[in-house]
């Protein structure tokens, strides 16, 4: 099952995509909003609001799944692949680090960089882990019933910030930088293989599989959940390949007019322009 937050005006609703349809799910505003009932499952299942034809879903009318969750904690060094090309050995413990949500667009929308912080902007494609249930010192069997589902969110950083000093948090939450979207794909769902691609104006900077992963999903809600606790909504976005612009020799970085595309196979594809403000 695949569910969305679209924008309807002023409003946003939250919707079960189908395969050529969408259903609104009265009452929801958005995916987060619909998380939070126990039900949740239930509820999208038997949706029958109203239908909107998925050709007529503009680019601009998909918002991100979970407008305002309560936490976003990204993950560091997570694929074997980015870990050998930034020099470093595979990682005990998973390297947290925190988003906030302003950081969040939709999956089409523009990201917005001030000038003074567009001098080393680096792209990210990132699986992006939904909590569906409260997640607290779960094991990683019981971890992996708390996942909703799986989204794509590309982790544009501030290469420059992040290592003006030891911690990466500054280079990390840039206010509207990080494309969610376009739907949530239910656990039941993803494929442990699926692809990751990122292209930089048409070329291909990152490819693999979710497999390359050190930490599974499960293995980083419930690692997580030691530590705090997890509520319905919450994202975790668990690392990003190899193919980043910044190991690059020399590196490649994200200027005013680059179109970022970040595609997961059976999720779906984002397409973001880049817009330097003065």
């Amino acid at each position: 099952m695949k569910l969305a937050t679209l924008r309807t005006g002023d409003t946003t609703i939250a919707v079960r995509v189908d395969d050529d349809v969408c259903v609104e799910i009265s009452g929801m505003a958005d995916v987060g909003a619909l998380l939070r009932h126990a039900d949740w499952r239930s509820i999208a299942e038997a949706a029958d609001g109203a239908v909107t034809p998925l050709d007529s879903v503009g680019p601009d009318d998909w918002d991100a799944p979970v407008l305002q969750p309560s936490k976003i904690v990204c993950v560091g060094l997570n694929y074997r692949n980015h870990i050998l090309e930034m020099g470093r050995e595979l990682p005990e413990y998973p390297t947290l680090f925190a988003k906030y949500p302003e950081a969040l667009i939709g999956p089409n929308d523009p990201i917005l960089v001030p000038e003074y912080a567009s001098h080393a902007l680096d792209w990210e494609g990132e699986l992006a882990i939904v909590i569906g249930s409260t997640a607290r010192r779960l094991s990683v069997d019981e971890a992996e019933g708390a996942i909703a589902g799986y989204s794509i969110l590309n982790d544009v950083t501030m290469r420059d910030y992040q290592y003006r000093t030891p911690e990466w948090f500054q280079g990390k939450t840039l206010e509207r930088s990080s494309p969610f979207g376009p739907v949530l794909v239910t656990g039941d769902e993803y494929l442990v293989d699926t692809e990751l691609r990122t292209e930089v104006d048409g070329d291909v900077v990152q490819r693999t599989t979710t497999d390359d992963l050190v930490f599974d999903p499960a293995t980083l809600v419930s690692y997580i959940s030691q530590i705090f606790t997890l509520n319905p909504g919450d994202v975790i976005a668990s690392g990003t390949p190899g193919g980043v612009g910044h190991a690059r020799k020399p590196p490649r970085y994200l200027v005013d007019g680059s179109v970022l595309t970040t595609v997961i196979e059976g999720i779906g594809t984002m397409r973001n322009a880049v817009i330097v403000e003065d």
